[in-house]
């Protein structure tokens, strides 16, 4: 491969990611309404990008219902106590799973992990505010950013070709680190305890296992991306894969070790 195909999607990518980012700090800053409304918004398109790869052309009407069914449904359940809010975080993947002909344990899995993905970001935001929600943000940005350039730039052996062919060792690896940097530059200007640099690079390899994840079921569906919707990215999945398995990751460990950890 030439170095002009190496990067042959650099601009694009670098334009979308402007544009991402600038949304992205908007709704993070606010917060409130305007977070809720955004995280929704992006989790019923990812719906609605699944359903179409995984359901015929014919029948892919079903998924703007239940892609709007899983966004007015997350909306609603930020407002409301968790006890009131589980059943209707779980409602779409059951719905979903009665509707569908085909991949019903595929959509049933992904969406689970899309509606408590976006429900994780909206507790992290409410719960602990923009500094916290930010360094989520940067460590799953952080780690594809600079596994992406690592592995362009090194190469190497493939992480799982069969899977992923783009994906290096050095990639990976590059993005623990960036990761591990983000843990340690957090920890000195916030006063927690230098554990913090652990659980980075815990949350980094849960976004990448969210991105193998979403490559795997591309692969099995015979799609390269989840949609067009993102110019140099794919779509919404393609973009928020790593979000899913890193928001998800927190909102599991966080009842196990509380975070944010306690002051070192």
């Amino acid at each position: 491969m030439s170095n002009t195909e190496k990067w042959s999607d650099l601009t694009a990518r670098v334009w979308s990611a402007l544009v991402m980012v600038v949304f992205a700090a908007i709704g993070i800053w606010a917060g409130g309404h305007v977070f809720h409304i955004l995280v929704a918004l992006i989790v019923g398109l990812m719906v609605w990008e699944l359903v179409d790869m995984i359901t015929p052309p014919e029948r892919r009407n079903i998924s703007r219902i239940l892609g709007s069914m899983t966004g007015v449904a997350l909306l609603a359940a930020a407002y409301l106590p968790v006890g009131f809010a589980l059943p209707l975080l779980l409602a779409p993947a059951l719905v979903g799973f009665g509707q569908l002909e085909r991949n019903r344990t595929i959509y049933m899995t992904f969406t689970v992990m899309i509606v408590l993905s976006g429900f994780g970001m909206m507790q992290v935001r409410d719960d602990m505010g923009v500094e916290w929600m930010l360094w989520l943000v940067l460590v799953v940005v952080v780690t594809d950013v600079v596994g992406y350039f690592a592995g362009r730039a090194i190469g190497g052996p493939k992480f799982w070709p069969k899977v992923s062919p783009k994906k290096t060792w050095s990639g990976t690896a590059a993005g623990w680190v960036g990761a591990g940097i983000v843990g340690f530059l957090f920890s000195v200007n916030t006063g927690v305890g230098l554990q913090l640099i652990g659980i980075s690079v815990a949350v980094s390899m849960a976004s990448q296992m969210g991105d193998i994840a979403e490559s795997g079921m591309k692969r099995k569906m015979g799609v390269k991306d989840s949609s067009n919707l993102i110019p140099g990215h794919g779509g919404l999945m393609d973009r928020f894969d790593g979000m899913l398995g890193a928001s998800v990751f927190l909102l599991i460990i966080g009842q196990f070790i509380g975070f944010p950890p306690g002051v070192g």
